[in-house]
């Protein structure tokens, strides 16, 4: 029997956060997402081989985030570069569109990071796309992923997720 999907809040609203590597390409990346005294860690290993290089963790549910300028994200990382992504309802080639933003997690350090959703680039399986306009009151999913390039451990911890007003 496998356990629930760890819950860890968006704000206030309540999620469970499962893994989606490269795997589903042909890659050998590998995450766990785990909560403990309230802190979501998101860790593993990238790997480059055959076409690799992403991890990352996502809740799925419904995100109004119209109103709000971004997302605000007390993290303690390991130096290395993290993305939010968020997907709407809109789709390219009948798959969602991401929109990517990027933010830098220093390490040992609890740091509050802005990722503004007006710097944020829509995306198609890792390629930019010149649209859609991202609908903030459609929001479907809101993620982290790392995909830096770099082959490797890593490991971001997370105290808050929350709309930046």
């Amino acid at each position: 029997m496998s356990a629930s999907p760890p819950r860890f809040d968006i704000g206030a609203v309540p999620t469970h956060w499962v893994t989606l590597d490269d795997d589903v390409m042909g890659g050998h990346s590998r995450s766990r997402v785990a909560v403990h005294d309230g802190v979501l860690t998101f860790s593993g290993t990238t790997s480059l081989d055959d076409n690799g290089g992403f991890a990352s963790i996502r809740p799925r549910g419904a995100f109004d985030l119209a109103g709000a300028r971004g997302l605000r994200l007390r993290v303690r990382g390991d130096g290395r570069g993290y993305q939010v992504r968020i997907a709407t309802d809109a789709r390219h080639r009948g798959s969602n569109v991401s929109w990517r933003g990027d933010f830098e997690a220093p390490a040992g350090v609890w740091t509050d990071v802005v990722v503004a959703f007006a710097g944020m680039r829509p995306t198609y399986r890792g390629t930019v796309l010149d649209g859609p306009a991202l609908d903030l009151s459609k929001v479907e999913e809101i993620g982290l992923l790392i995909g830096d390039g770099i082959a490797g451990p890593f490991a971001l911890e997370i105290a808050w997720l929350r709309p930046e007003r």
